[in-house]
């Protein structure tokens, strides 16, 4: 269930960031899977499709990195890198 909460979270400040530069829809967003953030891209993209549902990020394009330094300040992290809108 940790994952669900992690997406449910990253969902909500996707929604905000949009919603702060007035878009109308999210087209795309890319995340960086640390290391050792212990969730798969499949299983990330799963969480992200199920958890956007009536959102303004429905739909969106899912563009995952992986990042393979497990000595990177990021290791453990989840992060938004870039999240592209459309505001028409």
């Amino acid at each position: 269930m940790h994952e669900a909460s992690l997406i449910k979270d990253l969902i909500r400040k996707i929604s905000s960031i949009a919603l702060e530069q007035h878009a109308s829809k999210v087209l795309s967003v890319t995340i960086k899977l640390g290391a050792l953030s212990y969730i798969s891209p499949d299983h990330f993209h799963e969480h992200f499709i199920h958890a956007s549902h009536g959102t303004i990020s429905e739909g969106a394009q899912i563009n995952i990195e992986i990042l393979s330094d497990t000595n990177e300040q990021l290791s453990q992290e989840v992060v938004i890198d870039n999240i592209e809108i459309s505001t028409s």
